[in-house]
């Protein structure tokens, strides 16, 4: 059984922001403790207009890595379907090699439909995005392990893939896989995944984590080595009308209440009130929180967060 220490990330979608805010909030989250540092794979702004500015993931990523110390990078997650799995392979080693081994490599099967019609990128069914995914991780992990790659399936065809240089971590950088599908993106993650994210409540992720155990149990891999993490909205010591504004869009999102959607929310006006969030999500096997910030940046909610909770959080 592995125990996972209690850790803290945000992610920037960098979408509708100027490259200099961006850069200025990793640099400082790094500073302040934050364990992991993620931005997103999309190429038009999501939940929103899409006719906006949205800047390519793997680019800031590189020079996010070059800006900072410290934290743990990635992208949360990437969609496989935007980029052969042989190119993903030899960009996550470079990147690997640029941050100082500081690199971990979220992959997903990809969801935005829009994106793909816009570019040409076929979007196929679930079923084969799923598919395409598992192919995907065989090739990733492959090519960053061993010395030629081959794999004849339904949607690649590699033949002795070259891989060099390998990344600096061993055997390979951590793999994230986000989703939730219980059949079979959740048996991916049992076979493939290093660390797990998903956006539910404490109680939903007890289930699929349980999901994920019984696929585990099936694969012969011991799936407590699974670090699972969770995406949360950060609302600490923030307005009234902040936090009104917040559990509504989450409410909206889910066709809830606020009130339940506030369970769904790092907020509170104390530490008292995030413990119990943690505590909730800890007691259903989570360990690992990342907190969604879009837009406007609330840098000193994000700074107050990092001084006030994270260090006794750590400690519990």
């Amino acid at each position: 059984m592995t125990k996972h220490p209690i850790r803290f990330g945000i992610q920037t979608g960098q979408q509708n922001v100027e490259w200099p805010a961006l850069c200025d909030l990793w640099q400082k989250a790094d500073a302040w403790g934050y364990d992991t540092l993620w931005n997103f794979d999309h190429f038009f702004p999501i939940f929103v207009d899409p006719q906006g500015p949205c800047l390519e993931s793997w680019t800031t990523l590189s020079a996010l890595a070059q800006a900072t110390k410290r934290a743990r990078i990635g992208t949360l997650v990437n969609g496989n379907t935007y980029r052969h799995p042989c190119v993903t392979a030899k960009m996550a080693a470079t990147l690997d090699h640029v941050s100082g081994g500081r690199l971990n490599l979220g992959i997903g099967a990809g969801w935005f439909e829009l994106e793909h019609k816009a570019f040409g990128i076929d979007f196929m069914t679930v079923p084969e995005r799923l598919r395409a995914l598992d192919e995907a991780c065989r090739i990733i992990k492959g090519m960053l392990t061993a010395e030629r790659t081959t794999l004849h399936g339904k949607h690649y065809q590699v033949t002795d893939a070259l891989g060099l240089p390998k990344p600096l971590q061993k055997p390979y950088p951590p793999i994230m896989i986000g989703g939730t599908g219980e059949k079979v993106l959740l048996r991916i993650v049992a076979e493939h995944a290093d660390l797990w994210n998903t956006a539910r409540h404490a109680g939903d992720m007890k289930h699929l984590i349980e999901v994920i155990d019984r696929h585990g149990e099936r694969l012969g891999r011991d799936t407590s080595a699974i670090e699972k993490t969770v995406l949360l909205p950060l609302c600490y010591r923030a307005s009234k009308e902040r936090e009104a504004a917040v559990m509504g869009l989450i409410a909206q999102m889910e066709n809830g209440t606020p009130e339940v959607a506030r369970k769904r929310i790092m907020i509170g006006q104390s530490p008292e009130e995030c413990f119990d969030t943690i505590d909730r999500y800890v007691s259903a096997g989570v360990t690992h929180f990342i907190f969604m910030v879009f837009g406007e940046y609330n840098v000193d909610e994000i700074q107050r967060f990092a001084e006030e909770v994270m260090p006794a959080a750590r400690k519990r």
